[in-house]
């Protein structure tokens, strides 16, 4: 279904890095260096923000993704791009590193795996 979107995806990344799209949700979550920035869902980007790039993403008129939960929409910190940046790879350069930087942020903000695994043993009181 994206396949086109994908290979289109690849010719915009030139000069940024490689990137590779894995199926998720019936969509496609982009990553670069195992590292997520981005997802496809109905033949549109949608690439991460935080609140220090979403500013930008408001500014260029971007839109964000939007799921509906129990009813209700809910938006996500992954928005759209600018339609010119849709055509040419010196236009999405930009958005793309935007993306990376706030993917790059959320990541250092997370505690391993196995530490927060340790610190929740060592929180839980044994059994008399």
């Amino acid at each position: 279904m994206h396949e086109d979107l994908i290979a289109h995806l690849h010719d915009l990344s030139a000069g940024f890095g490689a990137l590779d799209a894995r199926r998720m949700f019936g969509g496609h979550g982009v990553y670069r260096d195992g590292t997520m920035i981005g997802l496809l869902s109905d033949e549109t980007l949608y690439l991460k923000t935080d609140e220090q790039t979403l500013p930008r993403f408001q500014a260029a008129g971007c839109r964000p993704f939007l799921y509906a939960r129990r009813g209700e929409t809910v938006p996500t910190s992954y928005w759209t791009v600018p339609e010119a940046a849709m055509d040419s790879p010196q236009e999405m350069r930009p958005w793309l590193a935007l993306a990376w930087e706030a993917a790059l942020r959320k990541g250092a903000k997370k505690k391993p795996a196995k530490k927060r695994a340790v610190k929740k043993a060592a929180k839980k009181k044994p059994r008399a």
